[in-house]
């Protein structure tokens, strides 16, 4: 939900991707309390929205937006919603049970009002070389067809720089974890950034996507919605997620260095809940909004709000998992791109004249390394690692080009050595023995040397049986 943006475009082109999927089933409860962090994760906020129903949400961890505007900012939060945001626990409280209840409720009057509420802290960012994660546990309103005509909720993050400007938007970036719009079946993922109107992120649109909640409908159970930002990976990623299931992706590579370093060069962001009613993306795709249909009174209902962090420095956590993990997965036995990494460690990526063109991964030399997650070696047993390398060290440099699995810190299960090839883009496919591997796996490919000197380049790889 942007400070300010009108959404036809965006909301005519994705309403054709919305799935009305899902019967309506009885409301999931709350879990009560903030799931501990995931293996290798350390939380950095959090809030279960525990304490006695009918009060506001600590003012330690938020701040209560009141009114149709910032003072001196857009008006009707720029995105033509008519609700007047208010602090009256009736809008805004803790329910009892472990949620934060925002609530829209209209007088006898036809006037609206509800609740946006956005952390003290902006400075939420993922560690040089992490990742960043964002959740939510939340149920949208329990309202659907035109009794919902209007309703609006969002969970969203904001660049910092906004706060106290109110005018530099997108340029400072801003990530929708979660919107939703008129009681339709679906979760939008959306990011803005760049400039208004146009720009890198077609704005005011945004890059978006958007998909059917998994299961029980959006409306009807409480889903997790996710937003991941990782700096372990180049080109660095923004990932989002419905219960456990990316739907929605952008690289950094998809926008100008400009625009990537406004939106993420700055000190972090803030957090973001709220209930609108009406508005640019609801109209969109219901015509003039809210309507006489529309229903007063459903709630938003957020069980826990947390982030966390992972990673940073040069040594990821160890892995265990044999499971694909999130931004990774292959087949063990098709060509894998070796600048397809998920995280690394003194790789950088450069043009490559091999045969099919594209990258490869160069500047090799002793510690350095790269993962690729979740690699399906099936359960036929694969004996054999082959890549393509290439090499321009001087006389006397050499190394060792390894395979690892689950942690970077294991033994190697084989290896190659590799000296000068007669340059830095001159290929040789070499193969090797390792023990024997089936199942998923983590994929450390490492590189070892006698020597601190740069000492080969690796453009692909593959296991055979």
């Amino acid at each position: 939900m942007s400070p300010r943006r009108i959404r036809s475009t965006m909301a005519a082109a994705a309403s054709a991707l919305v799935v009305l999927a899902g019967a309506l089933m009885s409301t999931d409860s709350a879990s009560g309390v903030v799931p501990p962090p995931p293996a290798g994760w350390t939380q950095v906020f959090a809030d279960d929205f525990t304490g006695p129903a009918d009060t506001l949400p600590s003012g330690a961890n938020w701040i209560i937006d009141t009114g149709h505007s910032y003072p001196g900012g857009p008006g009707n939060w720029g995105t033509g919603e008519i609700q007047n945001y208010t602090a009256n626990p009736s809008n805004v409280s803790l329910d009892g049970a472990g949620n934060l209840r925002i609530t829209p409720l209209r007088d006898g009057a036809g006037t609206w009002t509800s609740a946006r509420i956005e952390t003290q802290r902006t400075d939420f960012k993922p560690p040089d070389n992490g990742v960043l994660r964002i959740e939510a546990r939340i149920q949208m309103p329990n309202v659907t067809g035109s009794a919902a005509l209007g309703y609006w909720p969002a969970f969203w993050a904001l660049g910092g720089p906004y706060r106290g400007n109110w005018w530099n938007w997108p340029g400072i970036g801003e990530f929708d974890i979660m919107e939703n719009v008129n009681g339709i079946n679906a979760v939008w993922g959306v990011l803005h950034c760049g400039v208004n109107p146009g720009g890198p992120c077609n704005e005011t649109t945004g890059i978006a996507a958007n998909r059917a909640c998994p299961g029980a409908s959006c409306q009807s159970a409480f889903h997790t919605y996710r937003f991941e930002w990782d700096r372990s990976v180049a080109p660095n990623q923004l990932r989002w997620y419905v219960d456990g299931t990316q739907f929605h992706q952008v690289g950094q590579n998809q926008v100008d260095a400009g625009t990537w370093t406004a939106m993420t060069g700055h000190g972090g962001y803030f957090v973001l809940l709220n209930l609108a009613i009406g508005g640019a993306f609801p109209n969109a795709l219901g015509g003039q909004t809210p309507t006489a249909a529309t229903v007063p009174g459903r709630p938003l209902l957020a069980d826990y709000v947390a982030v966390w962090s992972r990673g940073g420095g040069t040594t990821p956590p160890s892995s265990t998992t044999t499971t694909p993990p999130t931004g990774g997965g292959g087949d063990a036995y098709s060509t894998l791109q070796a600048e397809a990494f998920q995280a690394q460690n003194g790789v950088s990526v450069e043009a490559t004249t091999d045969s099919g063109g594209g990258q490869d991964i160069g500047s090799l030399a002793n510690g350095d390394w790269a993962l690729y997650r979740g690699i399906d070696f099936g359960t036929s047993a694969a004996h054999q690692f082959v890549a393509r390398a290439a090499s321009g060290a001087a006389g006397g440099v050499s190394g060792l080009v390894e395979v690892r699995l689950d942690s970077v810190s294991n033994a190697p299960i084989g290896s190659f050595a590799v000296a000068n090839t007669g340059g830095w883009q001159s290929w040789r496919t070499i193969p090797a023995n390792i023990s024997a591997v089936t199942g998923t796996h983590d994929v450390y490919v490492t590189f070892t040397s006698g020597q601190p000197a740069d000492f080969v380049n690796l453009n692909w790889f593959t296991f055979g049986h």
